[in-house]
């Protein structure tokens, strides 16, 4: 657990040594959580402990306005998002390329870090995530809206308390109150959007994971047409929330990908017109 400046910022962050091997050597993951309620929890609780026990270094850190980090007025462009992410991998060093996994919007930060510097990349999980385009962006816009609607309605927290308990609807509460006191749902969808091309162009492998009711369970293969080097891995019966209520499983696809990518075996054939791998529903 530590402090460090990164692009003006007082970042709060988690590392874990990779187990068994000599963390020089080893890959290294950095986990990057979602808006709002979100903080490095969600993963430092879920895969964290398993994916050092597995021989990889862990990173997680809180974004900006989030957790124990610095929460400015201002300055929640998601390109303010992007350049974090970067100043922050510059600062502490990182050894090597990087593999990101990305919560929600956190994987399109960790979309937006490979656009700008694909060198220190070395593949992406996107949970329930997508780049940074303008359909991602008008989407946000409306998505903040509806956010500020609930988030000023005091039922909102009671039915949050009724539903989930006292601890979640503390929590968004708190969210609320940073969200109010910043920038961040007017500023968030702006910042350097990529295009077909950009992405078409991307080298970055990347593994897509989503819940079959997901935000994009209407059409989970719309990344993979996107992308030149992509996989998809569907969850049925599971929603936005699939990294905390199937971590398990996201564990069981995120350590042999970082392994096969890091020994240059790749786990996937590009030329595979069988991507879309549908895994059985999660007890």
């Amino acid at each position: 657990m530590g402090k460090i400046l990164a692009n003006g910022v007082n970042t709060h962050y988690q590392r874990m040594d990779a187990k068994g091997v000599d963390p020089e050597s080893a890959p290294t993951v950095v986990f990057i959580h979602g808006l709002g309620t979100d903080s490095l929890a969600s993963f430092y609780l879920t895969l964290a402990a398993p994916v050092a026990a597995a021989g990889v270094n862990v990173l997680a850190y809180d974004l900006r306005g989030h957790g124990r980090s610095d929460c400015p007025t201002t300055g929640y462009t998601f390109q303010h998002f992007v350049e974090d992410l970067g100043a922050f991998l510059d600062a502490l060093p990182v050894r090597g390329p990087v593999h990101l996994v990305g919560n929600s919007f956190g994987g399109t930060v960790a979309f937006g870090h490979a656009f700008a510097r694909p060198w220190q990349v070395a593949s992406i999980v996107s949970i329930e995530s997508e780049p940074p385009t303008q359909p991602w962006s008008d989407r946000m816009v409306q998505a903040m809206d509806y956010m500020g609607e609930q988030l000023s309605n005091e039922q909102t927290f009671l039915d949050l308390e009724a539903q989930n308990g006292a601890h979640h609807a503390k929590l968004a509460r708190k969210a609320a109150a940073k969200l109010f006191a910043t920038t961040m749902m007017a500023e968030v969808s702006q910042g350097r959007l990529m295009s077909a091309e950009d992405l078409l162009a991307l080298p970055t492998p990347v593994l897509h994971i989503l819940g079959g009711d997901g935000l994009q369970g209407e059409d989970p293969r719309a990344l993979e047409r996107a992308l030149s080097n992509c996989r998809t891995v569907v969850f049925p019966g599971q929603d936005h929330s699939v990294l905390v209520d199937a971590h398990r499983k996201v564990r069981e696809l995120l350590i042999p990908w970082v392994r096969g990518i890091h020994t240059d075996v790749p786990w996937i054939d590009a030329a595979d017109e069988a991507r879309l791998l549908t895994v059985e529903p999660v007890a």
